[in-house]
């Protein structure tokens, strides 16, 4: 049984924007962690493609089974209330949540968003992948570019004593966001679960999930 989580990151001109397809599953009673993850889309739209055009592909993703009802995270931050707001009129069959991505380490809900902390969505991503929780299926055709993206990223310690995460100078993180914004949803969403049959974005479907990020130490 399982339930499905959206994570996109809104790209401005120079950038990207990207989409992360989760599958949650629940572990047996008897696990230390109430949940594992399994990354089944990986989605990036050429530089240039306009907001209405990204609102027509989600809509015609989540118009079936499994991702019908699914969680819709979309990062705000760059693109502004517009955007978002073109999400919401188009009344998508999915739960909305939208993000502002903050700096410092706090999270808060106020004015329909949720800000949250980039070090909270990273560290998120990170710590499932720690704990061999957060698995990619290797017909993902972008899986390669995420990889790259992760080992781009690098943590600086501020003078207040503040982790920070960021990509290298020129380096992109579209890919990686999008999936951070889904990590974090589903480990704090109630569980929705549903048995339909998956099809994988973007590729075949591919029952072997590696165990973390291949080739990053």
């Amino acid at each position: 049984m399982s339930d499905y989580f959206l994570g996109l990151d809104l790209g401005q001109a120079a950038d990207w924007s990207a989409l992360a397809v989760l599958e949650r599953t629940e572990m047996p009673v008897c696990a230390k962690h109430a949940w594992q993850f399994g990354c089944r889309g990986l989605k990036r739209w050429p530089l240039g493609t306009s907001y209405p055009a990204i609102v027509d592909n989600l809509a015609a993703m989540v118009q079936k089974s499994p991702l019908r009802n699914a969680h819709l995270v979309i990062d705000g931050t760059g693109v502004g209330r517009p955007v978002v707001d073109m999400f919401i009129k188009a009344k998508l069959p999915v739960k909305l949540v939208p993000v502002l991505i903050t700096a410092g380490s706090h999270y808060s809900f106020h004015d329909g968003y949720h800000h949250v902390a980039k070090v909270v969505l990273i560290s998120t991503l990170i710590v499932q992948l720690q704990e061999r929780r957060l698995r990619f299926a290797n017909a993902l055709p972008e899986t390669a570019t995420l990889v790259k993206e992760l080992q781009n990223y690098r943590v600086k310690i501020t003078p207040a004593a503040n982790e920070v995460f960021n990509a290298r100078e020129g380096a992109h993180d579209d890919l990686l966001l999008a999936l951070a914004l889904a990590c974090w949803q589903a480990e704090r969403a109630r569980s929705e679960v549903s048995d339909e049959p998956f099809v994988l974005i973007g590729g075949r479907y591919d029952p072997f999930f590696t165990a973390g990020y291949p080739g990053v130490g």
